[in-house]
């Protein structure tokens, strides 16, 4: 079976305009493939993020990581963290799996982990993009639980969101 298909549009690209603002890391580079730290099999760790710039009025953020190359109508998502609080803009390497601050949690992601999902493209398939987005939001909680599907958040995203800030790496297995 192949799996040759067009490559998808960035996703950002199709939600409502907002502001931007600034996110750096020091594990991902963008548009340049991902450190093996952040490939489920080499390390599966969450990369370190700093961010700034933020728009006023920012009162939490949600940090996700999606992959929307997968093969499937829906994309893949890796890391889905929310509630971060508002004075909060780094996140260390391997943060997704030490204590989270204030009331921040993840949200089960497509590999069905509260966790982060390194990347894992099927072997051979077409470089994969992972969008690593910090998003601030209005309210000091986004409104969803733990239970919340990636879906849902990124619904209510729709309605809170003030700024995204953007960095993307590759992938090809």
């Amino acid at each position: 079976m192949s799996l040759d298909r067009p490559v998808s549009p960035n996703p950002y690209d199709l939600l409502p305009a907002v502001p931007s603002f600034t996110v750096t890391s020091q594990d991902v580079s963008d548009g340049q493939p991902l450190k093996d730290d952040q490939v489920a099999a080499e390390g599966n760790t969450s990369p370190q993020l700093s961010w700034s710039g933020a728009p006023e009025g920012t009162r939490s953020f949600v940090v996700t990581c999606f992959d929307p190359d997968a093969p499937t109508p829906s994309g893949f998502w890796h890391w889905v963290l929310v509630d971060l609080p508002g004075d909060v803009t780094s996140l260390d390497a391997g943060a997704a799996t030490k204590p989270l601050p204030g009331k921040a949690f993840h949200v089960r992601n497509d590999g069905g982990e509260a966790a982060f999902m390194g990347a894992a493209p099927p072997q051979g398939d077409q470089v994969h993009r992972y969008f690593f987005v910090v998003h601030a939001v209005s309210e000091d909680s986004l409104g969803v639980d733990e239970l919340a599907s990636p879906a849902v958040v990124s619904f209510n995203l729709a309605f809170k969101t003030l700024g995204r800030a953007v960095v993307h790496g590759t992938y090809r297995h």
